[in-house]
């Protein structure tokens, strides 16, 4: 399994993310639903859309990982911040939590979440290997 990144001539490159992510080889794909800053104990983690973004996060690589993967098979984030929640606090806790991994990347501003007190959820996209399979199945 790899991922091949996809930055074609003409269009912004940028070491934080690709314009598109293609999965080959044999294996699985995961869908992670929207992932919030949720704790282990159910509640928010913090009213900063920052915090959140990061344990939102830590959320979707605890899926990733739970299901035989690990960060680096993720192929697209899907973000969506609430209104106009601050954008560079969640900037700022992505690069800590998410490091120089490049992967797809959408955002989108939203109205509102389920709860109210969510400022951002997260969905991905990863494909889980071939030879993790069986292990997980099992």
């Amino acid at each position: 399994m790899s991922l091949v990144h996809i930055d074609p001539d003409g269009m912004p490159s940028n070491p934080a993310f690709s314009q598109g992510v293609r999965i080959d080889g044999p294996g699985s794909l995961l869908v992670v639903g929207g992932q919030n800053g949720i704790g282990p104990d159910g509640a928010v983690v913090s009213d900063d859309v920052g915090e959140q973004g990061a344990q939102a996060l830590r959320n979707v690589l605890a899926v990733v990982e739970a299901a035989g993967a690990t960060q680096a098979d993720i192929a697209k984030l899907t973000i969506h911040v609430v209104g106009d929640a601050d954008f560079g606090a969640l900037h700022g806790a992505a690069q800590e939590i998410w490091g120089t991994q490049r992967t797809a990347v959408t955002v989108v501003r939203v109205a509102g979440l389920g709860s109210p007190d969510w400022l951002i959820e997260i969905e991905a996209l990863a494909q889980i290997p071939a030879s993790d399979q069986a292990a997980i199945a099992s």
